[in-house]
């Protein structure tokens, strides 16, 4: 078995219960073979980005893992199939967006996966939970520059 490493893995949902989606996703990280839920954030309520349609409930998971980056992203795309997940069209509001963000140190550019994800610096709901449980990774400058999106802890 291969070294663990700490991946970092956006969440968001914005159709049915999302907050009870996210939660539940959080749930099925911990449940992922060779992974465990090393962090996550708080839970952060947002408006869409790029698209319409109902705010977003969003966070951000650690996690310790010995899968490889390409068998994480296809764990992930079955948990958000199994959460009812569609893909009409880009930017489409879901019942459940799984993101991987980071893998290590790893730079991976492939036709199915790109690590570091290649917008997450473009937006306050991946930088602001990310920032909250691993601050070392998010430079205050890329924060500053995302104050025009609106994102408000939930209780």
């Amino acid at each position: 078995m291969k070294e663990p490493v700490t991946a970092y893995v956006a969440l968001g949902a914005n159709l049915g219960d999302p907050r009870a989606a996210v939660l539940a996703a959080l749930d099925r990280l911990q449940a992922l073979p060779q992974t465990r839920l090393a962090a996550r954030s708080s839970l952060y309520r947002t408006a869409p980005v790029g698209a319409a349609g109902p705010d977003f409930v969003n966070a951000v998971a650690a996690l310790r893992t010995s899968l490889s980056a390409p068998d994480l992203l296809a764990a992930l795309q079955r948990l958000e199939a199994e959460a009812g997940r569609e893909r009409p069209f880009a930017n489409a509001p879901r019942t459940l967006d799984l993101d991987l963000l980071l893998y290590g140190q790893a730079r991976i550019a492939s036709p199915r996966l790109v690590v570091p994800h290649p917008r997450m610096h473009e937006r306050a709901f991946v930088l602001v939970p990310l920032a909250e449980i691993a601050p070392a990774l998010v430079a205050p400058q890329a924060l500053a520059a995302l104050t025009s999106q609106v994102i408000a802890r939930i209780p």
